[in-house]
């Protein structure tokens, strides 16, 4: 599970810590490493011209970005 432990004045959501492993990445990392194929359960949309890592639609609560 991933979860969001930064956000910047706007609210965008910053930096995110792997629960599971315990690492540490910024939005960039979190983008490459969801392209790259290791976090299933996202996905990268562009948002105001900026690519964002947001959670795949489900029903659980618990894998959401937060």
């Amino acid at each position: 599970m991933v979860k969001v432990i930064e956000e910047n004045d706007s609210g965008r959501n910053t930096r995110f810590l792997d629960t599971s492993t315990n690492y540490c990445m910024t939005r960039a990392k979190f983008v490459k490493e969801i392209k790259n194929g290791n976090y299933d359960g996202y996905y990268v949309r562009e948002i105001n011209g900026l690519k964002t890592p947001v959670s795949k639609p489900d029903k659980k609560v618990s894998n959401n970005l937060g």
